[in-house]
C-alpha cells in the first residue's frame, strides 16, 4: 500500500469517527447509557463501538477501487465480534466478579458472567484469527490465538484512567511496527489508527469511556498485527511479556503501580490536566 493511500486511509478514519462520534455520544446519553468514571463523573459508556463502524466505512471505501483484501476481511469481522462481546459486558455486566480468574472460577462453578462470556468468545475470535492466518494448521495457532486473547485483555486492564489504554495501544503498535522494521498490514490498520488519534482527545479529557466495546478493539487489533507481521521468535517474546504482566496484575494493582513509578505516573498524567 503506497505512503498517499495509507494517509488517506488515516485521515478518513479520523474525519469518519467526528462524524460517528458527534451522532453516537448523544445517543448514548439519550439512551442512557451512561456510568460513572474513576473520579465519579456520570458519561457516556461504550463509545468504542464507533471504531468498528468507523472501519467498516473506510474499508467500504477501499472496496470501490480496489479488490478486497482477505485479511482485512478476518480483521473486521474479529473487531466486530470482541466488539459486541466488550458492549454486552459494558451494558449487562455485575462487578461482584472480577479478574479473569474469577471469571473462569463462576463458570466452573456453573455460572455464566457477562466477563466470562466475553473470555470464552473473545478466545473463539482470537482462535479463529489465527487460524485464518495459517494455510496449514500448525503448533504456531495456539500460540497465535494466546497472543492475540492476552493482548485484547490487557488493554482492557489498562482502561481504567482517561487516555491510558490509547497511550498503551499507541505505544504497543509503535513497538510492534519498529520490531517487523515498518513492514506491517497498513491496510486495514490506518482506518482504526485514524479513529483513535481522534477519539484520543474525547478520551483524555473524560468526556466519555470506550468501555470494553473499544479497549477490546484495540487489543485485538495489535494482536493480529503481531501474530501476520512477526516471525516467531519475537511472538514467543510477546507472549511471555503478556503472561508476565498478566501474571503480575492479578497479584498488584496496574494504577498503583503506575502512580509509584514516576517515568509511568508522568506518561499516564501527560494531556489529562
Amino acid at each position: 500500500m503506497s505512503i498517499f493511500l495509507t494517509i488517506m486511509a488515516l485521515l478518513a478514519g479520523f474525519v469518519l469517527e467526528a462524524v460517528v462520534l458527534y451522532f453516537l455520544l448523544n445517543m448514548l446519553k439519550d439512551a442512557g447509557a451512561v456510568g460513572k468514571n474513576y473520579a465519579e463523573q456520570e458519561i457516556p459508556v461504550s463509545a468504542g463501538i464507533s471504531f468498528p463502524l468507523v472501519v467498516l466505512m473506510v474499508y467500504l471505501l477501499y472496496g470501490l477501487f480496489y479488490p478486497q483484501d482477505t485479511a482485512a476481511s478476518v480483521f473486521f469481522l474479529g473487531i466486530t465480534m470482541i466488539s459486541l462481546l466488550g458492549f454486552i459486558d459494558d451494558s449487562l455486566g455485575a462487578r461482584d466478579v472480577t479478574g479473569l480468574k474469577g471469571h473462569f472460577k463462576a463458570l466452573l462453578k456453573g455460572r455464566l458472567t457477562t466477563g466470562g462470556l466475553k473470555a470464552v468468545g473473545g478466545g473463539i475470535v482470537a482462535l479463529y484469527l489465527a487460524v485464518s492466518s495459517h494455510a496449514v494448521l500448525t503448533g504456531e495457532i495456539i500460540l497465535d490465538a494466546l497472543i492475540i486473547a492476552l493482548f485484547t485483555n490487557m488493554l482492557n486492564l489498562l482502561d481504567l484512567r482517561p487516555g491510558r489504554a490509547i497511550k498503551g495501544f499507541l505505544i504497543f503498535f509503535l513497538i510492534i511496527v519498529i520490531a517487523a522494521l515498518g513492514q506491517v498490514s497498513w491496510l486495514f490498520m490506518a482506518p482504526l489508527v485514524g479513529a483513535v488519534i481522534y477519539y484520543f482527545r474525547i478520551d483524555i479529557k473524560a468526556r466519555a469511556m470506550m468501555g470494553d466495546a473499544g479497549s477490546n478493539v484495540l487489543g485485538l487489533s495489535l494482536g493480529y498485527l503481531c501474530i501476520i507481521n512477526l516471525g516467531l521468535v519475537p511472538r514467543i517474546m510477546v507472549l511471555v511479556l503478556l503472561i508476565a504482566m498478566h501474571i503480575y496484575t492479578e497479584k498488584y494493582s496496574l494504577s498503583r503501580t503506575i502512580d509509584q513509578v514516576r517515568i509511568l505516573k508522568i506518561m499516564d498524567e501527560l494531556g489529562r490536566g
